[in-house]
């Protein structure tokens, strides 16, 4: 199983009626239950919780209020595949409770890298 604990993502591929795009999302995982915290793009702030299955997928409902003040909700199904640098990136399958239609994004791990700034004296 994949563990997920305090790992961070951001999306870097939605459909185009998506609301995940720039969107961050950190992970935390007890056991097999993992619960996530995101915001950005058009996400105010947003909650998932699911159960991560043995091959490291994950099925998950989330939760969000957008930038409209509008309340989304709906279930979502992650897969992972490791990147050659160790990073994870997860290929989703996702509808919301109000929608028939299914919706398809990426997110892809960063790492602490990502969030240090590069200072360059001359």
């Amino acid at each position: 199983m994949v563990n997920y604990n305090g790992r961070r993502f951001v999306s870097v591929k939605s459909s185009e009626n998506g609301a995940a795009s720039k969107t961050y999302f950190t992970y935390k995982q007890d056991d097999d239950i993992l619960s996530a915290t995101y915001s950005g793009g058009d996400v105010i702030k947003g909650n998932m919780i699911g159960i991560v299955k043995s091959d490291g997928s994950i099925d998950f409902t989330y939760s969000h209020i957008n930038q409209k003040h509008e309340i989304k909700t709906g279930k979502c199904t992650s897969t992972p595949k490791t990147l050659p640098d160790g990073r994870i990136q997860l290929f989703e399958k996702w509808n919301g409770f109000d929608s028939q239609s299914s919706e398809d994004s990426i997110v892809e791990e960063v790492s602490d890298l990502v969030y240090t700034p590069q200072i360059i004296f001359n």
